[in-house]
């Protein structure tokens, strides 16, 4: 019993841990898709607990072959989605991944997304450190149309 505790300890004040809960994820969600469907995205709340700007640099999924950072660029009354290189976190900030806005975006999808399952996703920072986190999968009404 005392060595469990001991380890849990170790664990907790691990840097490893703490890089996990210096940016926190809320509401994630990937958005469900038809059979054939090729592609989704995913959106996520992140907060930045640290003193240090962050951004993410990448981000991968074992349910999807391509991912991309995205941003939805507003030209008139046409959307346009277009790769980022790179998703800025400010300092004791945060920012919102949703649909007409910053997003990661899922391409050759290993199978269709099925609402009621979840994914697991991880973001890869410009420091190096990994973070994984699990998205429920949602059907959200007819979103945005994507232009390439």
């Amino acid at each position: 019993m005392k060595l469990n505790a001991l380890l849990l300890a170790a664990l907790a004040l691990s840097p490893i841990a703490h890089a996990n809960m210096d940016i926190m994820t809320h509401h994630p969600y990937a958005r469900a898709t038809p059979p054939n469907a090729a592609t989704s995205a995913v959106f996520v709340e992140l907060m930045n607990h640290t003193e240090q700007n962050r951004a993410i640099v990448a981000a991968s999924t074992p349910a999807a072959g391509k991912v991309e950072l995205h941003d939805v660029i507003h030209d008139g009354d046409v959307m346009q989605m277009r790769q980022v290189e790179q998703i800025e976190i400010p300092a004791q900030g945060h920012v919102s991944l949703k649909p007409g806005s910053l997003h990661i975006m899922l391409f050759e999808l290993t199978k269709p997304l099925v609402e009621g399952e979840s994914i697991d996703v991880e973001l890869t920072f410009a420091n190096g450190e990994k973070q994984t986190f699990n998205a429920p999968i949602k059907a959200v009404m007819k979103g945005m149309k994507h232009h390439h």
